[in-house]
């Protein structure tokens, strides 16, 4: 079996230091000391949740659209396959070197996508870019940590408080969604995103996209006002 070769490293906001490594044409992003947090073959539960996040915004002609967190660019591709030419696609990455390795020693996984007339890339906090917003996005999908109850950077808690959730909600058009992806699931979120003011489903997702493997879930969140 071919060696993992480090390519690059990148310290996050928080202090932590975040590894690149290839095998062949597999990518893998971890913390140092291992832990893995994406892998160029697992991607099928992030695909997921631009999917059925956006096949809610059908016969929008121009639905606008917020990604918390570029990884391998899995829901970028996902949402740009899927949404129509007048749609505007937001991606808020709050560690540069990202970006920096999605056009360089990943452009084979990322195609074209970065340079998508539809797609904006923010190299900036999502939760800052939510909390700035007033009825400004169709869909903010959050594929952010570990999730809800699996967080790996304290600072990301804001994002699924009571605070956080109500500052999506008024950041989302009347009937918009907020999908979020989890690494495991957490009863207590659901019942959080309904106190502040959600409809609320869940669905339990492959990683790989076949019957094994992890089963991620994701929870599609419906603003239903008028």
């Amino acid at each position: 079996m071919l060696p993992w070769i480090e390519l690059a490293t990148a310290t996050a906001p928080d202090g932590d230091t975040l590894r690149l490594l290839r095998r062949g044409d597999e990518f893998s992003i971890r913390l140092k000391g291992g832990n893995e947090l994406m892998n160029s073959r697992l991607g099928h539960s992030e695909e997921a949740l631009a999917a059925l996040a956006l096949e809610r915004l059908a016969g929008r002609p121009r639905p606008r659209v917020l990604i918390g967190g570029l990884g391998m660019g899995f829901t970028l591709r996902a949402a740009l396959a899927i949404s129509p030419p007048g749609a505007r696609i937001v991606v808020s990455e709050i560690v540069p070197e990202l970006v920096d390795w999605a056009g360089d020693h990943m452009a084979a996984v990322f195609g074209n996508c970065l340079s998508d007339p539809r797609v904006a890339v923010e190299t900036r906090d999502v939760g800052a870019m939510i909390r700035e917003t007033a009825s400004g996005f169709d869909a903010i999908l959050l594929d952010v940590d570990n999730g809800p109850d699996g967080l790996t950077r304290p600072g990301n808690d804001a994002l699924y408080s009571d605070a956080g959730l109500k500052a999506a909600r008024r950041a989302l058009v009347p009937k918009g969604v907020l999908a979020v992806w989890s690494a495991a699931p957490a009863p207590a979120f659901s019942q959080r995103l309904s106190r502040c003011g959600f409809e609320v489903t869940t669905r339990m997702v492959r990683a790989s996209g076949s019957r094994r493997g992890n089963r991620h879930v994701i929870w599609l969140a419906a603003r239903t006002d008028t």
